[in-house]
């Protein structure tokens, strides 16, 4: 009987050991495959993968056809992008026009936002989604609607990445449905745990390249067109019309008055900027005056008093002379 029990606990180890490594196996092989599919991204991985998943019967994502037929190619995925300036005369009718443009194509307005300055003057900047077969017609319609002053157009060809994108997608739901189907077998609750951690972590993954995906059919299907709007400035539209109709009597009176101001202005700057002169001048003309009308009061010699002087000596005549001599 004890040898029995030996007997009976080494088979039941061994049984559980296998099943063990053999569920450690396929998930480590799956992770392994897995991993050589994300390092490379080249034509030596994605046969192995397209096969992979035409084996398990994955449908949707596999580029592999019934019968062991090539996949056939895809067209090349472009992101096309461009971004106008242009001056318009009205933008509230610019705007609407460009939306009308942009549903006319079958497209939409992604974003949109318009501000008004200090000077008044008025600035809107909209993006639109167009169709890409679509993008050449918008794109002149726009860039025709006033003055172009700028324009900035960008294509990005993302046809491998597309590819790589999709052949990863197609490993990884077979890679999901080998986890799932391990599951099914486990029979050991340490190895349910651990084929639940590895499951979310691949349909983390999954889910990750299915966004991915989505992001790059979204940016290939439709084209992204940033179209800022402008008003020309007040003094640029007054420009405008004066040469559109002429310079006329109101003009000319309004120019003479402009001047006469200017004129005026300069007079009084200059007035100021003389006036602190001008005011020490008169001080000092003053004062030079005032000196001058008390210097002869200064000079004249003052009468001495009548006590202390001796009376004047008498001065001969000439007849005393005479009859002296």
């Amino acid at each position: 009987m004890r040898a029995a029990r030996i007997l009976a606990a080494v088979l039941l180890t061994a049984s559980v050991a296998v099943s063990g490594c053999g569920a450690a196996g396929d998930s480590g092989g799956s992770r392994s495959a897995h991993k050589a599919a994300a390092d490379s991204g080249g034509g030596a991985a994605r046969p192995a993968e397209g096969s992979a998943a035409t084996g398990s019967g994955s449908g949707p994502g596999s580029d592999a056809k019934p019968g062991g037929t090539a996949p056939s190619p895809i067209a090349n995925k472009i992101i096309r992008t461009a971004e106008l300036t242009v001056q318009v005369k009205n933008t509230e009718k610019a705007l609407d026009d460009a939306r009308t443009a942009a549903g006319d194509a079958g497209g939409f307005v992604g974003n949109e936002s318009t501000e008004r300055d200090g000077s008044g003057q008025v600035r809107s900047t909209v993006v639109l989604r167009v169709p890409q077969d679509k993008y050449d017609t918008v794109l002149t319609e726009l860039q025709g609607s006033g003055t172009l002053l700028g324009r900035k157009a960008d294509a990005e060809d993302v046809t491998d990445q597309v590819v790589d994108v999709k052949s990863r997608i197609a490993s990884q739901r077979a890679s999901v449905a080998r986890v799932r189907k391990l599951m099914d077998q486990a029979r050991q609750l340490s190895d349910v745990v651990s084929l639940e951690g590895e499951l979310s972590s691949r349909e983390a993954e999954l889910e990750s390249l299915l966004a991915q995906q989505a992001s790059l059919r979204d940016r290939t299907d439709l084209a992204t067109i940033t179209l800022h709007l402008s008003e020309p400035a007040k003094n640029q539209q007054t420009k405008e019309k004066k040469k559109d109709h002429g310079p006329g009597f109101l003009d000319a009176l309004g120019g003479g008055w402009h001047a006469f101001v200017v004129v005026l202005k300069w007079i009084v700057i200059v007035v100021a900027a003389v006036a602190p002169f001008a005011a020490l001048i008169a001080v000092c003309w003053l004062l030079r005056r005032l000196f001058r009308e008390r210097l002869p009061q200064l000079r004249k010699p003052r009468p001495a008093s009548r006590g202390n002087v001796p009376p004047p000596a008498h001065v001969p005549s000439q007849e005393e002379t005479r009859q002296q001599s």
